[in-house]
């Protein structure tokens, strides 16, 4: 029921639904509205893994279809009937439905009292109509990822327009400064496993890595994670890449996958960093992350490169904002470059940083193996990641002001403030 469950049609909350899990859905509706609604819903980054079919005949159909055939993990009904009638349908259903199928119904009669009604019975969920796609979803999710469920962590895909722009270097400085400002546990995950650079980037060189949960699918499981990870601080970990070109890293489609899952379990946040190159798993990583970062320099092949992966990702998630888009090396002395407002107004979006060229800063962090602000925590690049670390991980909040040693003294009572 709309005041009893999240509410259907709440957009603002989209990156925050997880994705549902491999299950079956049948739904059975009346009208062409929620038919057309579901069918939309089913071609969702959210539903990917998940089997949906729809049918039209409502709850009659349903219980005609299950006489002779097992129940999905989820039944869907859409109903015009009034409660009594609406009861005897559903204790007719019962009857066929197998141990652990849930039912979702979806009504137009906002009433409480049919919804006590129908949970009382056992019916999962009470939705009233008019829904839109992405609020079906979130019913969904909500079904399968309770709140004594595991934690779902935000997964930022950060991804270059061009080679060369400096995505890798960026993502990882956003990791770093989500895990250092906001305090959240964060990992790093870099995908380029022939020249992934987060382990020179953070001065590792872990023995195991990304490749091993790549190659070894059949043991994935959070220990299996835990044990690859390299530690770099209290609340940042990376899974670093082989760099090795000994063999050919000619991916499936689904190889993250699992990789994935098991991450936003694990952490609160994970910065994917994906390498530059387009083919059906980078496509499909892009697509299921539920923040998307576009890296471009302003030139006319990262306009071009930008605005064909921003038309792109814009059509396969229809349910998600944009992707953001950070502008990096703004101002190199003598290039000719497109000026920001334009570079925004082709791609038809505001950039959510435009990082200034400063060769000595990011030359010294590079070749240190240090983070931007190790090397200088007062540069005013460092608040920009600090600000754009907030926003993908949707905090609009004004930044954490460091305390002095006397203010921290006088808040445990140490001093008296004059």
């Amino acid at each position: 029921m709309a005041d009893a469950s999240p509410h259907l049609g709440a957009s603002d909350g989209a990156n925050l639904i997880p994705p549902v899990p491999r299950i079956s859905i049948q739904s059975f509706c009346e009208s062409v509205d929620v038919a057309a609604v579901v069918e939309e819903a089913a071609r969702d980054r959210r539903l990917s893994k998940a089997h949906v079919k729809t049918h039209m005949g409502g709850v009659p159909a349903a219980i005609e279809a299950f006489r002779s055939a097992p129940t999905p993990n989820l039944i869907v009904l859409e109903t015009y009937s009034d409660r009594s009638v609406l009861v005897q349908q559903l204790e007719s259903l019962a009857e066929f439905c197998d141990p652990g199928t849930k039912v979702m119904v979806i009504g137009h009669e906002n009433d409480i009292g049919l919804y006590r009604d129908l949970i009382s019975r056992g019916v999962s969920d009470y939705v009233v109509a008019p829904i839109d796609p992405l609020g079906f979803i979130a019913q969904i999710s909500h079904l399968y990822h309770s709140a004594g469920g595991e934690t779902i962590g935000r997964l930022i895909a950060v991804v270059g327009a061009k080679g060369g722009v400096g995505a890798s270097t960026l993502a990882h400085n956003i990791a770093w400064s989500i895990s250092r400002q906001l305090e959240l546990q964060t990992v790093v995950a870099d995908l380029d496993l022939a020249f992934g650079t987060a382990g020179l980037d953070f001065n590792q060189d872990p023995p195991q890595g990304i490749a091993e949960a790549v190659f070894s699918p059949e043991r994935l499981d959070m220990n299996f994670i835990d044990r690859l990870l390299s530690k770099c601080s209290d609340t940042l970990s990376i899974l670093a890449a082989p760099v090795t070109v000994d063999r050919a890293y000619d991916l499936a489609e689904h190889t993250y996958d699992g990789l994935c899952d098991i991450l936003r379990s694990t952490a609160p946040c994970v910065v994917l960093d994906v390498p530059h190159q387009w083919c059906g798993w980078t496509k499909r990583v892009l697509v299921g992350a539920d923040e998307v970062v576009l890296v471009a320099a302003p030139d006319l092949a990262n306009l071009r490169n930008a605005k064909t992966i921003m038309d792109s990702l814009r059509a396969l998630r229809a349910n998600d904002r944009p992707p953001r888009v950070i502008i990096n090396m703004t101002g190199v002395p003598k290039r000719p470059e497109i000026p920001i407002a334009d570079f925004a107004k082709a791609m038809e979006i505001e950039p959510i940083g435009i990082i200034p060229f400063d060769p000595k800063l990011f030359g010294s962090a590079t070749n240190n193996g240090q983070m931007l602000a190790e090397v200088d925590g007062s540069s005013k690049i460092v608040e920009m990641f600090d600000d754009m670390g907030r926003q993908l991980m949707g905090r609009s909040g004004p930044r954490r002001a460091k305390k002095t040693l006397l203010e921290s003294l006088r808040r445990l009572g140490g001093l008296k403030a004059s």
